[in-house]
């Protein structure tokens, strides 16, 4: 077993569990409800629910996922926040995709260093 295998730790946080549970409209939306749950399994009050937003765009290379948190008490509120977070998670996705195909451009190009030696530099 490598170092890295042997310093990762594997144990369940049992003090943050919680149960999924998903919502559906069958056609865009999917949200997950994060239930927070004690030890035995039930509902732990004291804690709110977690909402996460997810959905899916089509591309020329298949489906690409978007996921984001939803800033919501209830399902009602995850529902309206809903649409403005996936435009942001898309919105942070493109910036994403700029900053490392600008990356690679810089790689290929070889960043900045044609291998020419100027004296001085």
């Amino acid at each position: 077993m490598s170092a890295n295998e042997e310093k990762t730790d594997f144990r369940p946080d049992s003090s943050n569990l919680y149960r999924e549970e998903t919502i559906t409209d069958l056609k865009v939306a999917a949200i997950k409800i994060m239930i927070p749950i004690k030890l035995d399994g039930s509902d732990d009050a004291s804690r709110s629910p977690i909402y996460v937003g997810n959905t899916q765009l089509m591309s020329p290379d298949g489906p690409l996922p978007l996921q984001a948190p939803l800033a919501a008490a209830n399902l009602e509120e995850a529902l309206t926040v809903f649409p403005d977070a996936m435009r942001q998670a898309l919105a942070e996705m493109v910036e994403k995709i700029k900053e490392m195909q600008l990356e690679q451009r810089r790689k290929e190009m070889g960043g900045g260093n044609s291998g020419i030696i100027i004296p001085g530099r």
